[in-house]
């Protein structure tokens, strides 16, 4: 299949990569730096599967003949812009896969399709939720810090055999692919996840498994209770134990790894807290009800963001900032 990969970050480019040894024909969409490297040098994945790469990578969408599908690896905040550049360039729809994290991933995608003049609802959208460690270590090379697990809606109703093939190219990268029909429970697990780990590790600029010392632990555990709360406000029931279980055995599979909200921090550009730590505020606050932990961490990261940097945040080794309280 010919695959264009909008969004060459470390995940993008991971997943792009895994594509191409696959044998499908990849093109990598990126920032002028990722695609300066990747032009003179190829892509180079290292740690697990490791392995150089010469992949075609532009800046913006190329004038060619639509791909098959599109994986749209792009932040959350560039989620918007992006989809209409696709729905500018292409009037026919083409399926998207969608490794967002946060929450509202599929109606950003839709309604800024359909804005730009392309096929929003025609269009077939398979977001799925992954537990995949990768770290942009330079332009050009990226670290995988370890396998993980993809999950996906399980495929049902007229949609099902697109929805089918677009799981089997999602399997072609060697992960394993766990189809759920529970897929909103499954959204709100990897949230909770997220909710936890990643504005600890960004306020901290620690790695992930800095988060089983204290104070990171319980400031952690914090966000993670009161993002459970707002799972249930949704409708969705997560049991604190099974909530815990599930964050610990991600912290300790992805102990070496730098969160993609530190590492967007590190590098003085936007991060995703608003799709994840936002909108359960929000949540909570359409129900009378709010997350005090998880808005006082949101403020943080938005002043932090903000700001203009003042030399590199990253020159601060893991934990060298003095912890706050929640």
């Amino acid at each position: 299949m010919r695959i264009l990969v909008f969004g060459a970050g470390a995940i993008g480019s991971l997943f792009g990569a895994r594509l191409a040894a696959a044998g499908h024909a990849v093109t990598l969409v990126g920032r002028p730096e990722q695609v300066r490297a990747i032009r003179d040098a190829g892509l180079q994945i290292v740690g697990e599967r490791a392995g150089l790469f010469r992949l075609p990578a532009e800046t913006t969408i190329p004038p060619a003949p639509p791909p098959d599908a599109i994986l749209l690896a792009v932040k959350s905040f560039d989620l918007e812009a992006a989809s209409g550049a696709i729905g500018r360039q292409w009037a026919d729809p083409i399926p998207l896969l969608l490794p967002q994290n946060g929450w509202g991933i599929e109606r950003t995608v839709r309604r800024a399709l359909a804005a730009a003049g392309g096929p929003g609802d025609a269009t077939v959208v398979l977001r799925f939720v992954h537990s995949v460690p990768a770290t942009l270590e330079a332009p050009g090379v990226v670290r995988a810090a370890g396998t993980g697990t993809l999950v996906v809606p399980a495929p049902r109703g007229p949609g099902a055999e697109a929805v089918g093939t677009l799981l089997a190219l999602l399997g072609s990268m060697g992960y394993p692919v766990e189809p759920r029909a529970d897929f909103d429970r499954a959204l709100w697990e990897k949230l909770l996840v997220n909710a936890a780990i990643n504005p600890v590790t960004a306020d901290h600029g620690i790695p992930n498994g800095r988060l089983v010392d204290d104070p990171f632990r319980g400031q952690a555990l914090a966000l993670l209770e009161e993002a459970r709360r707002a799972a249930e406000l949704s409708g969705i029931r997560i049991p604190a134990d099974e909530a815990e279980r599930r964050l610990w055995s991600v912290v300790r599979s992805t102990a070496a790894n730098r969160s993609s909200m530190l590492q967007d921090l590190e590098r003085g550009r936007p991060t995703e807290i608003e799709a994840i730590s936002g909108a359960l505020v929000e949540i909570a606050r359409s129900h009378g009800e709010r997350l005090p932990h998880t808005e006082r961490v949101l403020g943080r990261i938005r002043a932090r963001t903000a700001r203009p940097r003042a030399g590199s945040a990253a020159s601060d080794g893991p934990g060298t900032r003095r912890p706050k309280a929640l």
